[in-house]
Parts: structure tokens; sequence; C-alpha cells
């Protein structure tokens, strides 16, 4: 069995009131000058966590490196003792760099890939209000490169958070379609940290866990904002998608999500949502028993082969994901049928999560998933 090294955040509350808790863990280690970062929407409740907090709430979906540096240059002048992140997976995400690079000679060019992040001296706190990307328990933080017009990667166990705190409660205002699409997220994570490469029977437990968690609680978490039971059990669905996320990472479809999101700025969920159920039956075809589990934990019967139980599980996620009411077609997201070419050489040249996937992708595979996105049609 290959070695997996898993770095867990040493202090890990999971429930209503954990914003409380976040209120305690600061007073107790006696953090006087927090920097917080937010988004605009989270500006008034961010303000509950500490008195003496700078708070800064300029980011938002999509943070590019611009935007990073910036806000890095503000963290500096304020001299914290502490990052908090508040918010969605954007908002951890910088924050997890701020916090690294805040009180370092280091600069981001140094630090992008895997390993290359120095030490981090700063306490880092992330309490997250979607359900989604799992950012508060992972490694990765993610920008948005605009002079490449790519996203990039710092992947570090300096990223791994000392202390998150989940609280449902915080999930009950987003609205549906945000809903739908960090949910979704959240079962991308878990689908391809069961099926890709670098599976591993530690973490199977949780993508399984997280995909039963999310399949079966998401039509109601969107239809019902309100409804504690299913963004619990949404939240808990994605702490496992989080978790998966450092010891196996992801895989094609993440990849092929970049270029819609730095091209288009379609949302990171959404456009996992999209190409979500193509490339599962593109890689069922070579993992049938990994994808038929994932069939099962989605709610399919076992059908008389492991290839009809995924195919069954195929058509179980793309009903699962109209459910929730998000569009799948591509080409009702003002994205030309010219382009795909170019969006499949994109989401190719990420191979740090491309060597992940299961089956290996051509130019003319990546060409025929976003067809099949583009038409929204579902083969089979």
């Amino acid at each position: 069995m290959t070695a997996l090294s898993l770095h867990q955040v040493p202090t890990l509350v999971f429930g209503d009131h954990a914003l409380d808790r976040a209120q305690q863990f600061l007073h107790d280690r006696g953090i006087q000058r927090p920097f917080l970062v937010t988004s605009p929407s989270n500006r008034l409740r961010a303000a509950q966590l500490h008195p003496g907090a700078h708070i800064d709430a300029s980011t938002r979906r999509e943070p590019t490196v611009a935007h990073f540096q910036a806000l890095l240059a503000t963290a500096r002048a304020f001299q914290p003792d502490a990052v908090i992140g508040f918010g969605g997976g954007s908002p951890l995400d910088a924050a997890k760099l701020v916090a690294a690079l805040c009180h370092s000679t280091q600069t981001l060019d140094a630090a992008w890939g895997i390993g290359n992040l120095a030490p981090r001296r700063l306490p880092l706190l992330c309490l997250p209000t979607t359900a989604g990307t799992g950012s508060e328990v992972s490694p990765n933080a993610i920008l948005l490169d605009e002079a490449a017009s790519s996203k990039k990667a710092v992947i570090s166990p300096h990223l791994v958070p000392d202390a998150a705190f989940i609280d449902p409660s915080l999930t009950h205002t987003l609205p549906p379609h945000v809903t739908a699409a960090t949910g979704l997220d959240a079962l991308t994570h878990c689908i391809e940290a069961y099926t890709n490469q670098h599976a591993h029977p530690l973490v199977d437990t949780w993508a399984l866990d997280g995909i039963r968690h999310i399949a079966a609680h998401l039509p109601t978490a969107v239809r019902e904002p309100g409804n504690a039971g299913a963004r619990t059990h949404i939240a808990l669905g994605s702490l496992y998608g989080g978790l998966c996320l450092g010891p196996v990472n992801t895989a094609a479809v993440h990849a092929l999500s970049y270029p819609l999101g730095s091209r288009h700025s379609i949302p990171h969920g959404h456009a996992n949502a999209i190409l979500l159920p193509h490339v599962f039956q593109f890689n069922a075809a070579t993992t049938p028993h990994r994808h038929a589990n994932v069939a099962i934990a989605l709610g399919a019967a076992a059908k008389r082969s492991p290839q009809a139980t995924a195919q069954a599980g195929c058509r179980q996620l793309w009903q699962l994901i109209a459910a929730t009411g998000l569009e799948m077609r591509l080409s009702a997201l003002h994205i030309a049928e010219s382009e795909i070419p170019a969006l499949a050489a994109e989401g190719l040249a990420v191979t740090r999560l491309m060597h992940n996937n299961p089956r290996p992708m051509t130019q003319q595979d990546a060409e025929h998933i976003y067809r099949a996105a583009f038409h929204g049609t579902l083969a089979g």
C-alpha cells in the first residue's frame, strides 16, 4: 500500500455555536491584533469575532494575484498577530496565503506549486460560511493569475490552518444558486478523491460518506435554505471533501473547470457541476468498480454489473444536479463552441490534477467532454 501523509488541523470544531468557540480560542491565546479576511457580504458577521481585528472585506469571487498582493500589503502594514479567514473559499484561500507570507521574505512566485512554501509564522484560523471548498482544512490555496489567464495553486502543509470552526448555521443565508454550486463543488471533491489514481483507504471513508451526505440532502438545502438538518449534512460533506484534498486531491473535472473560471468567470462549483457527469462517464469506462461504489453512495441501485451500476450512477448524478436548478449547458453561458479546442488545451495543461485522473485524457477526449457539456447532453 502506498504511504499517505495526513496533515490535519490541530483544532477542529464542527456544529452550532462554533463561532462562539472561535471567539474563545482567540481569547485563550491572547490574540490582540488579528487580520481578518472576508467578503463584503460577511463584513458584519465577521466584526463579531474580535474587537481588535482589522477587517478587510475586499475579497470577492476568484481572487486574483493583483488583489492578493494588495491584501498582503495591507496586512503587513497592520502587523497582525494572527490571521482569520471568514467566508467562502476565496477569502479562506487568500487568508491562508496572507498568513504564510505576511512575515516572510518569500515571494508568491517562489511559493507556487507543491511543497515550495516556507514555514508559516502567524497563527491561522478559518471559518467557512459556505459548504463547498473545504479550504478550512486543506493545504491548498488558489489564485487567478490574470497575466497568464490561468489559475495557480500553492499547496503546502504550512497552509493547513491551526484551527477551523465549522458552524452550519452560518450557511443558512446562502441563496439557492450558491448553495447548489458550493455543494456540488464539495461533491466533486469527494467523487474525484475516491476515483483518482491516488485513492487510498484512509481517504475512501471520508469520500464515500461525503457523497452520501451531499447527494441525500443537497436538493433540500437548495429548496429550503433554513433547513438546519440539510445544512448540517451538506457542511459535513463539505468538510469530508476538504479532508480529502490534501492527501489525494482532485483530477480532470477540476482541471477542465479552471478555464471556465479564468476565461468566463463561471463560479468554480458551477463549472465543476457542468463537467462532472461527463468526466464521470468518461472515467467509469476505466474504473467501473470504483465508479459503481460512487453510484451506490449517490443513491443508485446496484445493477447486474459494475459497468451498469456506474452508468446508473451517472444518470443519478445528472438528475441530482438538475434538481438543484443549475444551468448545465455551456451554450447558455455565453461560451462559443469555437472556444472548445482552446478550453481543452488549457484544461489539459493543469497537469498536477490531470496526472491524478484514472484514465488518460487526450485533446480529442477533452474536446468531446466540452462539446457534450456545451449541448447539455449525456450519452447513454
